[in-house]
C-alpha cells in the first residue's frame, strides 16, 4: 500500500499547475499503465477539481485513457455542455454513463452480522458489495477514482471508496447504505471519517476490491477570505492513509463551529449545480446542527425543477413527502414502494426537520401545490431573492433590514454546527 502525493494545510492554496504538477509526479510514480479508466464525480461535484484533474490525467496518459466513467449514484446522467464544462477540452466519446439499475455486478457480500453490530442492532441485513462492470470486468490496469473529501449526510465524509461503491454502486448497495446511514442517525455521522456506514464500505473494499488497480485522488476545497475557492490539498494513494489525511485537512477546511445557534438561515443553490431537491436539501443537512430550535431556513433555488434526479425517486418523495422519521419508518414498513427504494426513505429523514425548525423553499421551477405537498412551506423566489439578494450577502453573518441572517453560498461546500449538537 502506498501514499503516492500528501500535500495540503489550511493555509494551502494549490494553484491550477501544481494540482497538473503533483499529480503528474504521482502518476510517473506508477510505473506504465496501458489501460486506464477515471471516475470522477459529477456537475454536482464541479468543485472539487476532478474535472480539471481528470483532463490532466487524460493529457498524461494520452490514449491510454480508455474510458471516463462519471459516478452518477442515482443522479441524471451528464449532458454534452455539462461534460464540455467540467472536464475542458476532453473527447467526449470516452463518456460512459452509469446507470445504478442495470449497470452493475456483485462482487460479495458484508454479512448481515456486522451491519447490526454497526447499525448497534437496529438493522441485520447483508449489504452487497457492487459496482458498475466496466470497472470489474473492464480489465483496465488503472481506475483512478478522482473526487473531494467534504463532510457528508449519509458517509460522515464523502469520498475514498464511496465513489466506486456508491457512486458505480447498484439499487440495493445505494439503498441499504443510504438507509444504514439514516436509521443510525445523520448528526451521529456528518464530519466524521469513522461511522457504521464508513466501515460497512472499507470491510467491502478490504474483502472485495483488492485485486483492483484503484488509485484514489482526493482534493480538499475551502473558501477564501473573499468568497473564492481554494484548493487545500491534494491526496494521491492506494489504501485509506491518503483518506484519513483529506479528512482531518476538510475537517479544519469545512467545518465551521457557529458561536450561538442561526435564528434564520439563507442558502443559495447555484442553478448550474442544484436541480433537484434530492441535491439541494444539502442545504438541510449541512445546517441543521447549527440551527436553533424554531428557526428558519429559507432555500433560493432557480435551478430547482424536480424533487429526484431519478424519476422513480421522485414519485415517491411526491407521494410521502419530508414529513419525519416516524412518518417514514412507518411508510416503509407498510408500503411495498418505499421499502424496495431505501436510499428514497433515506432521504426522506436527511431532509426533515423533525418538526424542530421550519424550511421555506423558493424553488425557480416548482409550483407552490408542488412544493407544500412534500411538507415544506415555499417562498417566492423574486420576492426573496429581492429581500436577500446571494449578490449582495457575504457568507456567514449579515444585517437585513435590521435582522440577523446567516448566508451560505454554497452548502455542498462545508458544514455548520453549534458545540451544543456535537
Amino acid at each position: 500500500m502506498s501514499l503516492y502525493c500528501a500535500t495540503g494545510s489550511v493555509d494551502t492554496e494549490l494553484s491550477p499547475q501544481q494540482l497538473k504538477d503533483l499529480l503528474t509526479e504521482a502518476l510517473a510514480k506508477l510505473g506504465e499503465r496501458k489501460n486506464v479508466l477515471a471516475v470522477p464525480p459529477d456537475q454536482s461535484r464541479e468543485h472539487s477539481r476532478a474535472g480539471e484533474l481528470t483532463a490532466y490525467a487524460g493529457q498524461y496518459y494520452g490514449d491510454r485513457l480508455r474510458a471516463v466513467l462519471p459516478a452518477l449514484g442515482t443522479h441524471t446522467a451528464m449532458r454534452p455542455d455539462q461534460l464540455a464544462h467540467m472536464f475542458p477540452g476532453m473527447d467526449q466519446s470516452l463518456f460512459r454513463v452509469h446507470n445504478w439499475r442495470t449497470d452493475v455486478e456483485t462482487l460479495g457480500e458484508v454479512p448481515g452480522e456486522f451491519i447490526r453490530e454497526q447499525s448497534e442492532g437496529k438493522l441485520s441485513y447483508a449489504w452487497p458489495a457492487q459496482v458498475n462492470r466496466l470497472i470489474s470486468q473492464g480489465g483496465f490496469d488503472l481506475i483512478l477514482s478522482i473526487g473531494q473529501v467534504v463532510p457528508h449526510e449519509v458517509i460522515g465524509m464523502a469520498n475514498y471508496t464511496k465513489n466506486i461503491l456508491v457512486g458505480t454502486g447498484g439499487r440495493e448497495g445505494i439503498n441499504r447504505s443510504h438507509y444504514l446511514g439514516a436509521v443510525y442517525g445523520m448528526e451521529r455521522i456528518m464530519g466524521r471519517a469513522d461511522n457504521p456506514v464508513r466501515s460497512v464500505l472499507n470491510y467491502a473494499a478490504d474483502h472485495f476490491l483488492r485485486h483492483l488497480p484503484i488509485v484514489y485522488v482526493l482534493t480538499v476545497v475551502g473558501r477564501r477570505a473573499d468568497g473564492g475557492l481554494a484548493v487545500r490539498g491534494l491526496y494521491i494513494g492506494d489504501d485509506i492513509e491518503c483518506f484519513h489525511l483529506a479528512a482531518d485537512l476538510s475537517l479544519k477546511v469545512n467545518f465551521e463551529i457557529v458561536d450561538t445557534p442561526i435564528r434564520k438561515a439563507v442558502v443559495y443553490l447555484d442553478p448550474k449545480e442544484f436541480h433537484s431537491t434530492w441535491l439541494g436539501n444539502k442545504a438541510v443537512y449541512r445546517t441543521r446542527m447549527a440551527l436553533a430550535d424554531d428557526a428558519e431556513l429559507i432555500i433560493l433555488a432557480p435551478g430547482v425543477k424536480e424533487f429526484g434526479e431519478d424519476k422513480t425517486i421522485d414519485l415517491l418523495i411526491r407521494k410521502y413527502g419530508y414529513f419525519g422519521t416516524p412518518a417514514t419508518l412507518k411508510a416503509v414498513e407498510s408500503n411495498k414502494d418505499i421499502a424496495g427504494d431505501l436510499s428514497a426513505a433515506a432521504h426522506l429523514i436527511h431532509a426533515s426537520s423533525e418538526g424542530r425548525f421550519t424550511i421555506t423553499w423558493c424553488p425557480g421551477c416548482l409550483t407552490k401545490e408542488e412544493i407544500e405537498g412534500v411538507g415544506f412551506n415555499y417562498g417566492s423566489l423574486d420576492s426573496m431573492v429581492k429581500r436577500y439578494d446571494p449578490d449582495k450577502l457575504a457568507n456567514g453573518y449579515n444585517h437585513v433590514d435590521g435582522e440577523e441572517v446567516f448566508f451560505i453560498s454554497n452548502p455542498g461546500l462545508g458544514l455548520w454546527a453549534h458545540h451544543s449538537r456535537l
